[in-house]
């Protein structure tokens, strides 16, 4: 009998052998990078640490750890950053870069530049760009091993595009000269690379982005674009325009799961993650990935079961005939040995579906930044919807409805309180066309069909993840043995409390706004349905604040949910919603 430790050295020098045999389908591909956004010391090393292992030979410090290169000027920061660098060039990573945007506030810069009308930064001043790249270069001393920047230059603090200039015409060359005046001091005085990051709202500011690109004279930058349009959502498309701009770009994946759990629920899927860079990687100046491997503080996801995500970003760089099955197969056995795989497999497998039935709701996010927040986070009801790059924009959603929405005259148009379809509402600038074809109307559409499609498609979670838990305690003896069980159980319990959390409150939410709609709407079903969910809603607030686990912490409070379902309760029962003519249900 081959004892496990034997098994895991013949596994991983099989593995060897096909990364070596593999090493000539990465082509292009120069760039395998992570990015750190949490300044917790403890958690940055342990992933520094874990870099080597995937061959990492790139590093972002963004967000908590650095987010604009003037913070580099705080000592506790400065240290923090400096102490980073060297332990990840010492772990053997060659590239370490730190986030910067520019500009900063309209305050950072001295009021002697401030001639333009509305004390505007007058860019036609030489003294102005001369002040701005001693500037960048006296805040580069401090960080004197840092190898680049990461410059975000759409939509920063003192937006460049309202500064004044008579010789700039348009926004697009305001911007561009930004850029060009960090990458001479980045670029060509201290040889240093300069990544450009670019996102957009819209398909005009993308537009307007890529005119700013072709302005910019320096031919050493690299951009860096997102695997999605705008933001990181499940079921936003591509972004299309990524290898498109003819600049060698590095695509940024979100596998810290900003708005899908940060971590701290089940989050692996190689398949979503197959399914993106299989493309991506295809497309022409595409040069590498840079993924991000936390959400902010403990929430990294080195060491847990979602660094299936990093593995998957590593394998099918190295072999794009690697599927899904592979990466379940040897990630499983590589961490937890190849017992587990069918107790392990099939439950990591199910995350996908929980997520997407439960953050989500037909289709689209309804969670603020992984925080279940219905009313009043408008953002899920127009910046968020995939719907708008898609054309048409219209899903399929499985999740025990099957039935295709179209994204604005079915899905918002139902989901959307009244408020957030106005007019001079969000829609208004993020989404134009949708108002320019009556896709939606400023009334209540609630109703018991819409209310139907999501309770179902929250049960449909709901069962997903009691499967998913059902799958670990079958294989509790094994990975007891493995000293493991408890990690593996506790991230698939949060999944099945969260799962059942949205079950009851979207329940009562969305019941609600369909009772208060008057007495032709408050059946007998609709009034037992709620009742359920409104005592549901209060038992699994209470099973949040009992639970004894440590739970890792991000921008999302996982426990916060608690009291958030509580509100919900007050204002059902109680006070009611001043939108809805303060409507309190009676059972």
């Amino acid at each position: 009998m081959i004892k496990g430790n034997t098994v895991l050295r013949i596994f991983a020098a099989v593995l060897g052998i096909i990364t070596c045999l593999s090493a000539s389908s990465q082509q292009g591909i120069k760039v395998q990078g992570w990015t750190i956004l949490s300044d917790s010391r403890e958690d940055d090393l342990i992933t520094i640490n874990a870099a080597k292992s995937y061959e990492i030979n790139h590093l972002q410090l963004s967000h908590d750890v650095i987010m604009d290169l003037q913070e580099i000027r705080i000592p506790e920061k400065r240290i923090l950053v400096n102490d980073l660098i060297k332990k990840a060039h010492d772990s053997g990573i060659k590239e370490v870069v730190a986030w910067d945007h520019a500009l900063y506030s309209l305050k950072y810069y001295p009021d002697r530049f401030k001639t333009g009308p509305k004390a505007t930064l007058n860019f036609d001043d030489a003294a102005f760009w001369e002040w701005f790249k001693q500037d960048y270069r006296d805040m580069l001393k401090l960080v004197p091993d840092v190898d680049g920047l990461v410059l975000t230059f759409i939509e920063t603090g003192a937006r460049a595009e309202n500064q004044y200039s008579e010789m700039l015409k348009s926004g697009a060359e305001k911007l561009a000269a930004v850029v060009d005046a960090v990458a001479e001091v980045v670029c060509d005085e201290l040889d240093k690379q300069l990544y450009i990051r670019t996102f957009a709202y819209t398909d005009s500011e993308y537009k307007n982005t890529i005119g700013c690109i072709e302005h910019i004279r320096s031919k050493k930058i690299i951009l860096m674009m997102k695997e999605t349009p705008h933001d990181f959502f499940l079921t936003h498309p591509n972004d299309k325009y990524a290898g498109t701009i003819n600049r060698p770009t590095i695509m940024e994946f979100d596998t810290g799961n900003e708005f899908n759990g940060q971590g701290v629920i089940a989050n692996m899927w190689p398949e979503y993650v197959i399914s993106r860079w299989s493309e991506l990687i295809k497309r022409p100046n595409i040069i590498g990935y840079v993924a991000r491997t936390d959400r902010y503080n403990n929430t990294r996801i080195v060491g847990t079961p979602n660094e299936i995500l990093l593995y998957t970003l590593k394998r099918y760089t190295e072999d794009q005939t690697v599927t899904s099955e592979n990466i379940y197969d040897e990630f499983i056995t590589l961490k937890y040995g190849q017992g587990a795989i069918k107790y392990l497999k099939p439950a990591f497998k199910l995350s996908y579906d929980i997520v997407s039935s439960s953050l989500y709701t037909l289709g689209t996010n309804i969670a603020n930044h992984s925080q279940m927040d219905f009313d009043p986070y408008k953002s899920s009801y127009g910046r968020h919807v995939s719907g708008k790059w898609l054309d048409p924009p219209v899903v399929f959603i499985k999740h025990g409805i099957n039935k295709e929405f179209h994204y604005w005259k079915d899905i918002i148009e139902h989901l959307a309180p009244p408020a957030m379809k106005e007019p001079d509402a969000a829609l208004k600038t993020e989404a134009p066309f949708v108002l320019k074809n009556s896709w939606v109307t400023p009334v209540e559409k609630m109703d018991e069909e819409y209310l139907r499609y999501v309770i179902a498609e929250k049960k449909y979670a709901v069962k997903c993840a009691e499967d998913a838990l059902e799958y670990i305690h079958k294989g509790e003896s094994l990975l007891i043995a493995n000293e493991l069980y408890s990690a593996i159980h506790n991230i698939f319990h949060r999944t099945l409390i969260t799962a059942r959390m949205y079950e009851a409150t979207a329940t009562a939410y969305f019941g609600y706004r369909v009772y208060a709609r008057g007495g032709e709407y408050q059946t007998i079903w609709l009034k037992k349905t709620m009742k359920k969910a409104l005592t549901d809603m209060l038992l699994i607030a209470d099973e949040i604040d009992n639970y004894k686990e440590p739970v890792p912490r991000g921008q999302w409070n996982w426990r916060g949910d608690a009291e958030t379902a509580r509100e919900y309760y007050q204002l059902i029962t109680q006070n009611g919603w001043k939108e809805y003519g303060n409507v309190v249900f009676k059972n």
